[in-house]
């Protein structure tokens, strides 16, 4: 039951509209991200809805780009194109867009994916930025707020293959938790889920969920687990080390299992 909890919470933050408000950008889109699959030779298409919080009519420029994740899982964006870009494949419904005060634009764009597309992930992001602005300061500067709305496409059947690569206990914002080195042998992004049961050394069960972090293709990422409480309102209980942790995180339709005791 709290597996189910978890995911279903898990399923919620992940569909939350993202928004941004910086000076007068104040902009609001939804989903921020898509996962999805197209074959070779299909074009895929999908709408994403945006809204325009501020009470004045808002202009805003759209573009796509190309992204990486940095170590903490944040993603950097490119506009040069990189050599192994999909964008190519992207077609925006316009460059540009007017929306009114606290108004509603839904915004189409598609992906032509080749015939002759090998299996692989489409990966890009769609930019929103709003008109510039000047910040007054020692020195004026223009600045305009900024939206990354990231895609992944599978194509051809690509999927992720995970593997363990290491296990251990880092220092993470002020708590030691145990971590696992992840690497992705596959060719499309994913994401471990479920919960894995624990032991520590005082006999205190705790169960533990991990970071919902992409792995990209050919990544090694660290996924920490977090100790979970018994509900949202209850804190997660400290870890007197060594812990024993068994169970299984699942991605697609694949298992990861885990069966090992960590000392800090």
């Amino acid at each position: 039951m709290r597996l189910a909890r978890l995911r279903t919470l898990a399923a919620l933050l992940a569909s939350l509209p993202l928004c941004v408000a910086a000076q007068g950008f104040s902009a609001l889109v939804s989903p921020p991200r898509f996962e999805d699959s197209a074959r070779p030779g299909t074009t895929y298409r999908n709408v994403v809805e945006i809204s325009n919080l501020s009470p004045a009519s808002a202009r805003y420029t759209l573009k796509t780009a190309d992204w990486r994740l940095d170590p903490q899982g944040a993603a950097i964006f490119d506009e040069a194109l990189a050599p192994d870009s999909c964008r190519p494949w992207v077609g925006l419904e316009a460059a540009q867009i007017e929306v009114g005060a606290q108004g509603k634009r839904r915004y189409r764009f598609e992906v032509a994916v080749p015939a002759d597309a090998p299996a692989g992930e489409c990966r890009f992001a769609i930019l929103l930025e709003g008109e510039p602005e000047t910040v007054r300061g020692s020195v004026a500067l223009p600045v305009s707020g900024r939206i990354g709305i990231i895609v992944y496409l599978a194509v051809g059947g690509a999927a992720a293959r995970l593997q363990t690569r290491a296990m251990g206990v880092q220092r993470i914002d002020g708590r030691d938790l145990p971590v696992l080195e992840i690497h992705n042998a596959g060719n499309a992004h994913s994401r471990l889920e479920g919960l894995i049961d624990g032991t520590d050394a005082q006999g205190r069960k705790i169960a533990f969920a991990p970071s919902n972090l992409p792995i990209l293709p050919g990544e090694t990422r660290s996924i920490a687990l977090q100790p979970q409480g018994d509900d949202p309102a209850t804190p997660a209980p400290p870890i007197a080390y060594p812990l024993k942790l068994e169970g299984a995180l699942d991605w697609d339709r694949q298992r990861l299992e885990l069966d090992a005791v960590l000392n800090r």
